[in-house]
C-alpha cells in the first residue's frame, strides 16, 4: 500500500477534511467539511462524503456511493456499488426544519450493489446486506438479510460463510 494518501486529480477534498494515512481517492471523489476519514480508505469513482461523516479505518466504498450527514461507517466496512443512504424519514423540499436521523454501520459488516440503507439503523458488526436490499430495521450482528424489506437469511460468520439457514 502506499505510504501516503492519493487522491486523483479530479476529487475535491475540503479543507477541513481529515484524511487518514495510506488513502485512495480516486476519480471525482467529493470529501465535505467535518468529515472524518480513517487509515487505509479507498473511495472509488464519483463517490461523495458530505459533511461531519466519520468512516473508519479500511472502509471499501465502491463507485457512485453517496454517504450523507448522520451516517458513520466503522473500521471495515464494506459499501459495494450505487449503495444508497438516506439521513431524513420525512424528506419534503419544502420542509426547512427536517432532522437527521444517524445511521451506524459496525465493524466489517458489508452491503451489497444497489442497496438502500434507510436512515435511522444500525448494521451489527460483521452483518451482509445482500445487492438491491432495503434495509428498514436494524440488522443483528453476524446475519445475512435481503429483500424489499431486508429480512433474516441466515447466520454468517466473519468472513461472510452460511453458518445457519433462515
Amino acid at each position: 500500500m502506499l505510504a501516503e494518501s492519493y487522491s486523483h486529480t479530479t476529487a475535491q477534498i475540503d479543507a477541513g477534511a481529515l484524511i487518514g494515512d495510506q488513502c485512495q481517492l480516486w476519480i471525482n471523489v467529493q470529501v465535505r467539511e467535518g468529515a472524518e476519514i480513517g487509515r487505509g480508505c479507498i473511495l472509488s469513482k464519483d463517490v461523495y462524503i458530505d459533511k461531519n461523516v466519520t468512516i473508519g479505518n479500511h472502509c471499501k466504498i465502491q463507485n457512485s456511493v453517496s454517504v450523507y450527514q448522520g451516517v458513520t461507517l466503522e473500521d471495515d466496512v464494506f459499501v459495494g456499488p450505487n449503495a444508497c443512504f438516506t439521513n431524513d424519514k420525512v424528506p419534503r423540499a419544502f420542509n426547512a426544519d427536517w432532522q437527521i436521523s444517524p445511521t451506524l454501520v459496525k465493524k466489517g459488516s458489508s452491503i451489497g450493489a444497489n442497496a438502500t440503507i434507510i436512515c435511522g439503523v444500525t448494521i451489527g458488526e460483521y452483518a451482509m446486506i445482500a445487492a438491491g436490499s432495503v434495509v428498514t430495521k436494524d440488522v443483528a450482528p453476524f446475519t445475512l438479510v435481503m429483500g424489499n424489506p431486508a429480512r433474516y437469511v441466515a447466520h454468517i460468520d466473519k468472513l461472510g460463510n452460511k453458518v445457519t439457514n433462515g
